[in-house]
C-alpha cells in the first residue's frame, strides 16, 4: 500500500510538474530530453536538454564511448586540392539516430548507441568549387516528420535545397526536381553559383522550409547575390514566398536605401541560424550587413533590413515586426547567431520574447509577439565618418539592460598594466591606430580597432537558456580586429575593408583581460549575475605566464550546452588563415586555408548557480561545433565535433558508465 502510494504521488507531481512547464513555457522554447531534434535543441535555440544523469558527481568520469571519421575524408584524401573549414555540425538525434552534415555538404546517418554508419549522403557540392564566402563549412540540417513519411533537410553549400528520405537517405523525388531546389533562381537577378551558398541548417515552421544563405560580403562584382529568405512547402519543395532583405521598389523599407542601390547591393543574407515558433507561427531572422561590410558610400541610407532582426509568418512570408541593431553597418556587426525564444517574467507580467546576441556585445530582448522591447532601446549619437562619399548614421542603438556582456571600445584605461612599462608599450602601439567608443568608423588615415571586432563580442556559438530558472547564459570574446580602408578593384564599389589583427606585445594583448568569458544574465529582470572567464591564454603565450594569478581566459570562440544540471563549455583552439592565389573568381576571390592548432582541447562543466568551475574532461583535439545531449537505452551521452582543416574530422561521443 505504501508503495502504491507514493508511485501516485510520482505521477501526480510529473503530471503537475509537465502541466506547469506546458504553461510557462512554449513548446519552442522546451526540448525533449531524450532527443536532440533540432539545430538548437529546441527550434526556439535554448541550447538546453532537460536531462540530468550527467551531473557534478559523476561529471569527471566521462568518457569517450565511441568516435566517428566524418565521412568527407573519402574526398578529401583522393582530392588533396579541397581544403575544408574546421567542421562546425552538430548533429540532431531522432529515435535512436543520429543525423549530421559534414563540412562538404554531405549528410550522413549514425547509430547513436554503437557510431555504426547506417547511410551516408554526398550531393558532390566539392564538385561545382569551392563554396562562397568561408568556403567548405556547414553547419547542420532539419529534421521533419509527418507519420511515416520523415524527411531531413539541408542547404547546401553551391545553393541548393534537398530534401532526403531520413530512413533510407535516398532524395525524395517528390521535392522540387528529384530532391533538389537550385536557390540561385528565383531571386530577381542573376546570380552566380560561386557566390552563393548555405551553410546553416533550415527550419520548419507550419510546414514550412526556411532557408537562409551565405554571401561574399565584399563586393566581387558590380551587382552582388541578394540576401533574400525563402520559404518551400515541405512536401512539395514548391516556393510559398521570398523576403527581400533588400527591399524592391514599392516593398516597405525601400526607401531607406538611397538612390538606386537596392538594385545592385547584395548579402544582408541570413548566414546564422534561424529560429522559429510553431504555436505562433512565426520565424525569426537575424540579417546581416549589406555588402561592403565597412564602407557604406554606394548603399547610402539606413539600409533595411542590414543587420535587423525579422520576424516573419512563417505561412505567407509577411513581416510581423522588425528592429535594426545596426543602421547603416560599418563595422561586419551581423547577429551571428540563431535568436533565442524565451518565455520570462518580468515586473510580474509573463512574457514570450526573443533575446539576440550580437557581435557588439548586447543582448537586445524583445517581446516575439509585438517586437516591443522588453527593456527601454536608447538611440544614442556615435561618431562619425570623415571618409568620402561615406554618411554614417547619427545615432545607433543602446539598450538600458541588459548590460554589455564583453569589452566595448578602446580607451587609455583599458591597456593592459601589469607593470608601467607594458602599459607605455601598449600605449605607444595603440597610438598606430585610430580608436574610439563603440561604433568608431573606420579611416583613412590609420587602422581603426574595432572593439569587438568581427569575431568578437558574441558568436556564431550563440547563447544558452534555462526555461526553469530564466537565466541566460552567453559565452564571448574580448577580441577586436584593426580595420584599413583602401580602393576597391571593383568598379563603383568605392573602398573595400581590409581587416588585420592589432599588434600585441609579444603575445600579449594590449588590452585587460578577461580574453574570453561566459557571463550569466537573470532574464527575468536583465541583471548580471556572474561572469567568469573561460579558458586562460597564458597556457599558450609564455610572456603572459608570470603574470597570469587566476585564469585570464582564452580569447576564442566557445560553444554551450546546458542541463538541468550543468553548464558545459568547449573551446575551439587557435585558427590561422592563409590565402593562396588561383581561386576560381580570379585574384578577388582567392581561395583561403585554414589551419587550425590544437590548445588546450576539452569540455569543462560550470556550476549553473555560480560559475565556479566543476572539472574538465580531456578531447583528443579542441571542439569546433556546439555540443549536443541525448539519452539512449537508459544512457545519457554528449556529443560534440571536433577537426577539420588540417586536423582529423571526427564526432566524439562521450558518456558516464
Amino acid at each position: 500500500m505504501k508503495i502504491t502510494r507514493k508511485i501516485n504521488r510520482f505521477i501526480l507531481t510529473t503530471i503537475l510538474l509537465a502541466g506547469t512547464l506546458s504553461d510557462g513555457f512554449g513548446q519552442s522554447t522546451l526540448v525533449s530530453g531524450n532527443e536532440w531534434k533540432n539545430y538548437g535543441g529546441s527550434k526556439g535555440s535554448s541550447q538546453y536538454s532537460s536531462l540530468n544523469q550527467i551531473d557534478s558527481s559523476n561529471f569527471k568520469r566521462l568518457h569517450i564511448a565511441w568516435t566517428w571519421r566524418s565521412v568527407e575524408e573519402n574526398i578529401t584524401r583522393t582530392h588533396p586540392e579541397i581544403k575544408s573549414w574546421v567542421w562546425e555540425s552538430t548533429p540532431l538525434m531522432v529515435e535512436g539516430v543520429l543525423y549530421i552534415s559534414t563540412s562538404l555538404s554531405q549528410v550522413a546517418a549514425i547509430d547513436a548507441a554503437t557510431g555504426k554508419t547506417k547511410w551516408g549522403y554526398d550531393p558532390e557540392t566539392w564538385k561545382n568549387g569551392t563554396p562562397s564566402n568561408n568556403g567548405f563549412v556547414h553547419r547542420g540540417v532539419a529534421y521533419w516528420k509527418d507519420g511515416k513519411d520523415e524527411r531531413i533537410l539541408l542547404g547546401t553549400g553551391d545553393g541548393y535545397l534537398i530534401a532526403l528520405n531520413a530512413v533510407t537517405g535516398k532524395p525524395i523525388a517528390t521535392f522540387g526536381t528529384d530532391g533538389r531546389i537550385d536557390l540561385t533562381r528565383g531571386l530577381g537577378r542573376t546570380v552566380e553559383r560561386k557566390l552563393y551558398g548555405v551553410s546553416s541548417a533550415p527550419i520548419v515552421c507550419k510546414d514550412v522550409v526556411v532557408v537562409g544563405t551565405k554571401v561574399h560580403d565584399v563586393p566581387v562584382t558590380e551587382t552582388m547575390p541578394p540576401g533574400a529568405v525563402r520559404g518551400f512547402d515541405v512536401r512539395t519543395g514548391k516556393q510559398v514566398w521570398k523576403f527581400n532583405a533588400i527591399p524592391q521598389k514599392g516593398e516597405f523599407g525601400n526607401e531607406t536605401w538611397e538612390g538606386d542601390s537596392w538594385k545592385t547591393v547584395g548579402s544582408a543574407n541570413v548566414w546564422a541560424p534561424i529560429s522559429a515558433d510553431d504555436e505562433l507561427g512565426y520565424v525569426y531572422l537575424p540579417f546581416s550587413t549589406p555588402s561592403n561590410d565597412n564602407y557604406g558610400g554606394g548603399r547610402l541610407g539606413s539600409g533595411l533590413f542590414g543587420e535587423s532582426l525579422v520576424a516573419l509568418d512563417a505561412r505567407t512570408g509577411k513581416r510581423i515586426w522588425h528592429f535594426q541593431f545596426v543602421h547603416h553597418g560599418l563595422w561586419d556587426y551581423d547577429p551571428p547567431a540563431a535568436p533565442n525564444l524565451i518565455d520570462i517574467n518580468v515586473n510580474g507580467k509573463a512574457i514570450k520574447a526573443v533575446a539576440q546576441v550580437t557581435k557588439q556585445g548586447f543582448v537586445y530582448v524583445f517581446d516575439r509577439v509585438t517586437g516591443k522591447p522588453v527593456w527601454d532601446i536608447i538611440e544614442r549619437p556615435v561618431p562619425q565618418s570623415t571618409v568620402p562619399g561615406e554618411r554614417s548614421s547619427p545615432t545607433q542603438p543602446f539598450p538600458s539592460r541588459p548590460a554589455a556582456i564583453d569589452r566595448q571600445g578602446i580607451t587609455e584605461n583599458d591597456l593592459v598594466d601589469y607593470t608601467p612599462a607594458l602599459r607605455d608599450s601598449a600605449l605607444a602601439i595603440l597610438r598606430n591606430y585610430n580608436y574610439g567608443p563603440l561604433f568608431t568608423p573606420p579611416t583613412l588615415e590609420k587602422p581603426t580597432i574595432l572593439m569587438p571586432g568581427i569575431a568578437g563580442g558574441a558568436s556564431w556559438a550563440g547563447a544558452a537558456f534555462d526555461p526553469e530558472t530564466g537565466m541566460f547564459y552567453v559565452p564571448s570574446n574580448t577580441i577586436p580586429y584593426a580595420v584599413t580602408l583602401e580602393k576597391s578593384k571593383t568598379p563603383h564599389i568605392g573602398y573595400d575593408g581590409k581587416t588585420v589583427a592589432v599588434e600585441t606585445l609579444n603575445g600579449i594583448p594590449l588590452w585587460k583581460p578577461p580574453y574570453g568569458r561566459l557571463t550569466a544574465i537573470d532574464m527575468h529582470t536583465g541583471n548580471h549575475k556572474w561572469m567568469t572567464p573561460m579558458g586562460d591564454l597564458s597556457t599558450s603565450v609564455p610572456a603572459l605566464k608570470q603574470y597570469a594569478q587566476t585564469p585570464l581566459g582564452r580569447s576564442t570562440r566557445s560553444h554551450i550546452l546546458l542541463t538541468r544540471t550543468l553548464l558545459f563549455v568547449a573551446q575551439e583552439g587557435s585558427t590561422q588563415r592563409e590565402e593562396m592565389g588561383g581561386g576560381e573568381a580570379g585574384e578577388k576571390s582567392k581561395s583561403t586555408e585554414l589551419k587550425f592548432q590544437v590548445i588546450d582541447p576539452g569540455i569543462v562543466a560550470y556550476d549553473k548557480t555560480n560559475g565556479k568551475m566543476i572539472g574538465k574532461i580531456d578531447l583528443p583535439r579542441n571542439a569546433t561545433a556546439a555540443p549536443m545531449t541525448y539519452m539512449l537505452n537508459g544512457k545519457q551521452y554528449i556529443a560534440v565535433t571536433t577537426g577539420g582543416a588540417n586536423l582529423a574530422p571526427e564526432l566524439i561521443v562521450l558518456c558516464v558508465d
